[in-house]
């Protein structure tokens, strides 16, 4: 029967080691944070979608008793939250994603 001894026992104190280094094991790659750049790129879009122009605008200059029906267009109802919905999956997908 052969003494198995602990790599921590004091008999190997001082002795160096054999065993190789162990590999970076950070959990994100790089195509995990190309895809939360995409998923960023999806959210930001959404907002300035849906910020757009000429709210309360007459003229180019805001006023407060005007109003414009542009603010329920399909674009900003309906698009851009679509598009910020699409972005957080995409960010969900980034994150969870395996290399």
């Amino acid at each position: 029967m052969s003494k198995k001894t602990n790599k921590f026992s004091a008999e190997n104190f001082g002795k160096e080691t054999s065993e190789v280094p162990q590999e970076n094991t950070f959990y994100f790659g790089k195509q995990n944070f190309k895809w939360m750049l995409i998923g960023l790129a999806f959210i930001v879009g959404g907002f300035l979608l849906m910020m757009g122009h000429d709210a309360n605008t007459v003229d180019g200059k805001f006023d407060p008793n005007s109003w414009n029906e542009d603010i329920f267009s399909i674009r900003r109802i309906r698009i851009a939250p679509l598009f910020v919905v699409i972005g957080f999956a995409i960010e969900i997908y980034a994150i969870l994603k395996r290399k």
